[in-house]
């Protein structure tokens, strides 16, 4: 049947699409939310709308993403209004990782940020502890002073208990997450969004992995500290928004 629908059908359909404010867009890509993570994340964000700026200062935001050399061709479409990107059913939800790649680990907060940390294979539990925490995370805890404290999502290995026993002994404070899957909360994420197109527009682009490596540990550096102080603040909107999409997808 469909190979019998005539191009003047087609048009008829999209026209009236147009009349109702529908065009193709290409949906957002975000990580799949279940019903459990959204209200993680109402609750969360409830929690945390008391807090003030200089509150979130005290926060060092952690998180790890992988880099690859080749990006999606971007040819899924889908129909919805303006305004409507984020809504359930216009949002293409696809785990982040694949490819040839580089996974990096970084650490920022309102002030400043660590070297960028190049992760070469598997993290696990214990290079998590010994090299993130032990030689990273804690060091710049103890540079911003008293009262500061330790954002990480929920991944397996931060949740170990050689990595939970080595927060006690440390003395290591860490903010409550929601859930593991939490798209737009953390503010971490957009950095990786800035330090990807920066990649993307080098020229020549990197042709492998090590060249790949290296021109993230370059732009991250170079990165303008108001960039890094602009999302930070930005938690109180984030909170908003989440709690008002009742813990689903947001334009963060």
């Amino acid at each position: 049947m469909a190979a019998n629908v005539r191009v003047s059908d087609h048009e008829t359909i999209r026209n009236r699409l147009h009349e109702g404010s529908l065009h193709s867009r290409r949906p957002a890509v975000r990580t799949p939310l279940t019903h459990a993570h959204r209200r993680a994340r109402v609750e969360w964000c409830r929690r945390q709308l008391g807090w003030t700026r200089q509150q979130w200062s005290r926060v060092l935001f952690t998180d790890e993403s992988c880099f690859t050399l080749s990006h999606p061709d971007g040819r899924v479409r889908v129909w919805r209004r303006q305004g409507e990107r984020f809504i359930d059913g216009t949002v293409q939800e696809r785990n982040r990782y694949g490819g040839g790649s580089v996974m990096v680990w970084g650490v920022f907060h309102l002030q400043g940020r660590t070297p960028l940390h190049l992760a070469h294979g598997i993290l696990t539990k214990v290079r998590y502890r010994d090299e993130i925490l032990q030689l990273i995370a804690i060091p710049a805890l103890r540079y911003m002073g008293e009262g500061s404290t330790l954002q990480d999502d929920n991944a397996t290995p931060h949740r170990a208990c050689i990595v939970t026993n080595f927060h006690g002994q440390q003395g290591v404070p860490c903010m409550q997450w929601p859930a593991c899957n939490s798209p737009g909360l953390a503010p971490i994420e957009h950095l990786w969004d800035v330090l990807g197109r920066r990649v993307r527009d080098n020229h020549p682009p990197p042709g492998n992995v090590a060249q790949l490596g290296e021109l993230l540990l370059q732009e991250w550096v170079i990165i303008p500290q108001r960039t890094l102080g602009t999302f930070g603040k930005s938690m109180r909107r984030r909170c908003m928004e989440c709690r008002a999409s009742n813990g689903g997808h947001t334009r963060y």
